[in-house]
């Protein structure tokens, strides 16, 4: 009994050996199969090219011991060659559930625009619904970020400890959020400035006429020094004016500040091109570059020009959407 066990054993571990060989395939037109490993050997069969082959034992140097279909025989190793195993099939991947679905759908109904509350202590709900927890007050005046205006009498806005509902009729909107730059300094892009040569042209002009008249006086006075003095003080102070009014670049520096309810409340002048910026309705900062040209200050931030008229050295008028008057502090 335990040498049938052992024989059904042996004959099971053959057979999984068998199956585990691998694939090989005949490269010349007509394989020869031998009965031993000797080239000079009795010949038991042949077989096509490109026909495939199941390899036995590899462990001799030149030949191959294969299965045929009713025995065994010996193929050169030189006309047979190793072929892949066909590969398994890629299973699919379960489908995951899609979790970020909802954080999609709430952000497509996300107005991600900047309002004012209009009421006094205006109540913040856990809920839409009137009667739902009250969880939070803001004070009148207080700007929110609205992330869901989906509802038809509430919106979902953005607190200091999480989120909340409050009634759509006390607040009035302002100015679309800025997304990402919030209370972040961020770089503007630099306004290209206009080369205009009028001013040095006139100012030559004036030049040349000025030491034509001073020409003439000199040739003409005959010798009386007054006349030759006046006439040369009267045209350096009139060269001197016009060169502070047509050529010297204005420059504009200190902190400009408004009291009024605009956006954009402070300008900082930090040096001859460098102004730094607070935006009150999206609470950040910002740095840009800006030119002058003429008595205007022209600057960018990521979506607007900003446009200043420059009074006088303690005053700066906003142009356009940030109308308004800057004083200097």
């Amino acid at each position: 009994m335990t040498r049938i066990l052992f024989l059904f054993f042996a004959l099971f571990i053959f057979s999984s050996t068998v199956n585990a060989q691998d694939i090989y395939r005949v490269k010349a037109d007509k394989l020869r199969v031998r009965a031993t490993k000797d080239s000079k050997s009795k010949v038991i069969g042949s077989i096509s090219k490109n026909e495939n082959l199941t390899v036995l034992d590899a462990g001799d140097a030149k030949f191959y011991k294969i299965k045929l279909k009713n025995s065994e025989g010996w193929v050169s190793k030189d006309f047979v060659e190793k072929i892949a195993p066909a590969a398994k099939p890629a299973t699919p991947p379960a489908p995951q559930p899609n979790a970020a679905q909802p954080a999609s759908m709430s952000q497509a109904t996300a107005s991600n625009d900047m309002y004012r509350a209009t009421a006094d202590d205006l109540r913040v709900r856990e809920k839409a619904d009137p009667k739902s927890k009250i969880v939070g007050h803001l004070p009148k005046g207080e700007n929110v970020a609205v992330i869901d205006s989906s509802n038809t009498s509430f919106y979902k806005i953005k607190v200091t400890n999480g989120e909340g509902w409050v009634s759509k009729e006390f607040l009035v909107r302002i100015s679309p959020v800025k997304a990402a730059v919030e209370k972040t300094p961020i770089s503007a892009s630099v306004p290209q400035e206009k080369k205009d040569y009028t001013n040095i042209i006139f100012f030559v002009v004036v030049g040349l006429i000025l030491i034509t008249i001073l020409y003439f006086s000199i040739k003409y006075a005959s010798g009386n020094k007054f006349l030759i003095g006046f006439s040369v003080i009267v045209i350096l102070v009139t060269s001197y004016f016009c060169y502070i009014t047509f050529i010297q670049a204005k420059v504009v520096t200190g902190t400009f500040a408004s009291n009024e309810d605009i956006q954009y409340k402070t300008f900082s002048f930090k040096s001859k091109d460098s102004v730094t910026v607070t935006d009150a309705y999206t609470d950040s900062i910002f740095t840009s570059k800006y030119v002058i040209e003429g008595d205007m200050i022209k600057l960018y931030d990521q979506q607007n020009t900003i446009m200043l008229l420059i009074r006088d050295d303690q005053t700066l008028i906003g142009e356009g959407f940030t109308r308004g008057t800057f004083t200097k502090k």
